[in-house]
């Protein structure tokens, strides 16, 4: 009975410890390897400095096309301010080819491959963002509407970094504007 008691315990505390090991809202992002589908290879540590959000999504998921656009539109209006977004589909979700063809209209990075403690949560989409100087600031499943895009993230473009900025490569740069809430009509206002 005791062996019982104590296999239980542990069997218990396996999802506590596996989730020890993922990325908590409020610490340093665990660092994560990318490769976009044209093969660029990169770290998140190399986008420090930036806004990044990573999103999961799947075709065969509503509001995930949905979204999708929406965070392509916010990346296009917000990318001068230093945001980075990087779009992880699911592994059966598209064949590598329609991806590249979809990707060739949208501005957003799509990954081929990460490498990380990353993944989606309960469902697609998932969003993770994290911060300018690292540190994770969401991590939800669900869809992003314009006004939570705003809420989010035109604080963590206006804020200046504690370290230094370093800007990867081909991905913006903080620019010396500050960001600006994007309306519904799809205006830039302040």
């Amino acid at each position: 009975m005791r062996i019982l008691s104590i296999a239980a315990s542990l069997l218990l505390a396996l999802p506590t410890v596996a989730l020890a090991a993922g990325p908590k809202v409020g610490q340093m992002a665990p660092n994560a390897q990318f490769e976009t589908i044209k093969h660029e290879r990169f770290d998140l540590a190399s986008l420090r400095g930036q806004v990044v959000v990573i999103n999961f999504w799947a075709t065969w998921c509503g509001p995930c096309r949905q979204e999708l656009p929406l965070l392509d539109s916010y990346y296009r209006a917000q990318k001068q301010h230093g945001l980075v977004v990087l779009a992880a589909t699911t592994e059966d979700s598209v064949r590598e080819y329609d991806l590249r063809k979809l990707f060739a209209a949208l501005a957003i990075t799509p990954l081929h491959r990460l490498r990380g403690p990353y993944a989606p949560m309960q469902a697609v989409p998932t969003n993770f963002v994290i911060d300018r100087d690292g540190v994770l600031r969401y991590a939800k499943a669900g869809a992003f509407t314009l006004d939570e895009l705003n809420d989010l993230l035109v604080p963590l473009l206006r804020a200046t970094p504690a370290a230094a900025t370093t800007t990867a490569a081909g991905f913006g740069a903080a620019g010396s504007r500050p960001a600006a809430v994007i309306g519904k009509s799809s205006k830039l206002s302040r």
